[in-house]
Formats: C-alpha cells, structure tokens, sequence
C-alpha cells in the first residue's frame, strides 16, 4: 500500500496487525512497527515468535486479519535458501526473468551485467546457477530482487545456510547497498547470528508476536546474552 500523509518519508509502517495460522493460535497481534529511515534494520526472536510470518505479510504473500501495512517502497522477498528462488539455469537468464517487460530489449544485457557487477558476480552472466556456491546464489537472488526494481529487501535468515565467509559477504553486501548515496535501499532482516547485529543501523526483539523497540545492535546483544535469548 502506498503511505499515508501521516507516515511521509517513512520507508515503512506496520500499525494494528493481527494474523493466525489457526483460529485459537495467534502468530501476530497488534504487532507495529515503523522504520524511520532507509538502512538495515534486523530483528531477532525465538522460534514462533512470528518474524518469518512479519516479512511474508510486508511482501503481501499473506494478507492480514486485521491492520495495514504503509509503505512507498517496492517490497521483495530473499528467502533462507536461494534455490527456492533461482528459476533459470544461468545467472543472466535469472536476472533476464525480473527484469521490467517495458526494458527495451537493447538495454536487457547492460542492466543484467550491472546487476552482476554490483553483487559482486560481474562476467557471470552465462554461468549455470548449478555451479555457484551458497553465497553467490545468495548474492544472485538478492540480484533478482533488484531486478524487480525492490527498494525494501525483506531477508529471511539469508546467511543460515552459508559459511562464515560467504556470510559476511552478504551482511557487506546489504549493508553497503542500504548506505550507498544515491536511492539508498531499506532492508528488514532476520537473523539468529548475534555477531550480525554490528552491521545494523537498529534492532528489535520480537517477542508473542509483537516488536520491541529499535536499539542499537550493541545494546540488544547486551540485553540479550544474560538471558541466553535471541535465538531464530
């Protein structure tokens, strides 16, 4: 949905928002929350604390049974596992399936290898996706969703599947596009890996379904570690 004239600027704005897989289950209830600006944003939570179902609803691939959902932004999901996501057999071709229909076709190969070059995979455009490693399929798949044109990346545990390397080249990469001067993207992102929240520009526990505060990541660590929380 666009955003309100009460919510101008702000890349997002969940407000009242109730969802239940099962009648007597609530997953959300009068969860809100708003990002102020656009950067990193992370949250952290245990295991059926309704993060995952957050992002699906900010992506419209849940409706809500109640609230709304304000933002001017272009949402798109990057899912744990990147095969979920990658449809082609080659990384150009992928790209090629995201890409604006109203592209003209002579402009096609330039913006795919652009795309390339800015996750980091420049010249791969005619690699078979089946070769590539977990963090460069990932770093694929954040591709595809800047093909679509999203300006709000919603990230769902992206770096769980992938090796200490390759998750630091994620976080770099999301965390490099979020502050890069010119249209700067917004990106809420899940994570369980307490040393990722270093990277963020805030963070929040979420907790029955609701979203604490934005704090520092330092801060959240702090909060979280005597009470062993914070797991995913």
């Amino acid at each position: 949905m666009p955003a309100s004239p009460d919510h101008d600027g702000l890349p997002l704005v969940v407000d009242g928002l109730d969802f239940a897989w099962a009648p007597d289950r609530p997953t959300l209830h009068n969860c809100c929350l708003q990002i102020p600006r656009p950067g990193l944003w992370m949250l952290v939570g245990s295991n059926g604390s309704g993060k995952s179902t957050l992002l699906r609803l900010i992506a419209g691939l849940l409706q809500p049974k109640r609230g709304t959902i304000l933002t001017p932004l272009h949402p798109a999901m990057v899912f744990q596992n990147p095969d979920h996501q990658l449809l082609m057999p080659t990384c150009g071709s992928d790209l090629q399936l995201g890409l604006p229909e109203t592209l003209p076709p002579s402009q096609v190969e330039r913006r795919v290898e652009e795309l390339l070059t800015l996750v980091g995979l420049q010249g791969m455009a005619t690699r078979p996706i089946h070769t590539l490693s977990g963090g460069q399929k990932q770093r694929l798949a954040i591709a595809g969703a800047l093909a679509a044109e999203a300006n709000l990346l919603l990230l769902d545990e992206p770096t769980a599947l992938l090796d200490p390397d390759s998750q630091r080249d994620v976080v770099a990469l999301i965390r490099d596009l979020c502050r890069q001067p010119k249209a700067p993207l917004t990106a809420l992102w899940i994570t369980h890996r307490l040393e990722e929240l270093s990277h963020c520009d805030g963070a929040a526990r979420m907790e029955r379904g609701k979203v604490g505060p934005w704090q520092s990541g330092a801060k959240l660590v702090a909060n979280l570690l005597p009470t062993g929380g914070g797991g995913g």
